[in-house]
């Protein structure tokens, strides 16, 4: 998790994860998605969907990237905001 609040006015925070597959991209885009809803709050959009090996969830204070391994080599959004602070780093 980055703290882009002093970088970008989109958004406060990324969430950048990794899956190991289409199904598990899926899987975690829609357990966030439903965690969500179930907090009363929704999601402003999501893009594209788990076959392009990235989908964004955006919630407006937090973007939620989940790439498959190649799209996360390939954009390497950790570097892109590498003076980002990392709140949370899990591996």
């Amino acid at each position: 998790m980055l703290d882009v609040r002093e970088l970008c006015s989109f958004t406060d925070f990324f969430v950048i994860c990794t899956s190991e597959s289409g199904r598990q991209t899926e899987a975690i885009s829609q357990d966030i998605e439903k965690a969500i809803k179930d907090s009363g709050e929704s999601v402003l959009s999501r893009e594209p969907d788990h076959t392009s090996g990235w989908v964004l969830l955006d919630l407006n204070d937090v973007i939620v990237h989940i790439f498959s391994q190649e799209e996360r080599e390939h954009y390497q959004l950790e570097k892109l905001w590498s003076s980002a602070p990392v709140i949370l780093r899990i591996q």
